[in-house]
């Protein structure tokens, strides 16, 4: 077997021995980049010249891209102007319906006002007929009727003074008295009430003669079967005149 191996491995068929060079690493990269740099450039180049023969072009397509984008800020500009001029609109539009129902308001006020002045004027064209026959101070036109609100009614009167009081101003305040029933008692409630803010609004000064309007609030449950106003002279414990209205048939 010895003997064997050894013509094997002396002999002509003996295997080949190849010396070849060490090579480093490095240097087997800086031959191979450059290959590598010129395969990659002949690619894009081809990339790029297929673009170009399949009708691309790098260069206008970024030109029209950056058209795009000036024009999408320029719409974005000018959505931002529209909704801002919207906005304004808006709020114009809601000053302008807010001024009209204000307007309207007025308008109603003014209409009401005039009905009353007429029927002032109609009373006053026929009260040199009867003046003689009236008291110093006289009550006219009493009405009290139900407001907008539950428990909320309108009391409105004209008082007016004698021809031979005229020119004398009369100084005093107005009371009323509302009588009802509530959960099945007689109630009488006075208005203004003791030590009420509106007590003021209750005084009277008038040398000819005075519309007077007011709003008085009762609980809702009460039932009302007549309003009395009494008007009393300054200083005076007695009314100087008084009337009563029944609610509702008045």
């Amino acid at each position: 077997m010895m003997i064997r191996k050894l013509r094997r491995k002396f002999s002509i068929s003996a295997p080949r021995l190849a010396v070849r060079p060490h090579v480093p690493w490095y240097v087997r990269w800086a031959i191979t980049l450059p290959f590598i740099l010129a395969a990659g450039g002949v690619v894009w180049w081809a990339y790029d010249s297929g673009l170009e023969l399949a009708g691309f072009h790098r260069g206008l397509a970024e030109q029209e891209l950056e058209v795009l984008r000036s024009r999408v800020a320029l719409l974005d500009a000018e959505n931002a102007k529209m909704a801002n001029q919207m906005a304004s609109d808006e709020r114009q539009a809601q000053i302008e319906r807010s001024a009209m129902q204000e307007t309207a308001l007025q308008v109603k006020s003014l209409n009401e006002e005039n009905e009353r002045l007429k029927e002032d004027l109609s009373f006053f064209q026929n009260l040199p007929l009867t003046a003689g026959r009236e008291a110093d101070l006289s009550i006219h036109r009493m009405k009290v009727e139900a407001d907008s609100l539950p428990g909320e009614y309108h009391c409105r009167l004209l008082l007016v003074q004698n021809v031979q009081q005229r020119g004398k101003e009369f100084q005093g305040n107005l009371q009323l008295l509302v009588n009802g029933e509530q959960d099945g008692k007689k109630v009488v409630i006075q208005f203004p009430q003791e030590n009420a803010s509106d007590v003021a609004a209750h005084q009277l000064s008038f040398k000819y003669y005075q519309r007077v309007d007011r709003v008085f609030k009762l609980p809702e449950d009460m039932h009302v079967e007549s309003v009395q106003v009494r008007v009393f002279e300054k200083g005076a414990r007695e009314p100087k005149v008084k009337q009563t209205v029944t609610v509702g048939l008045n």
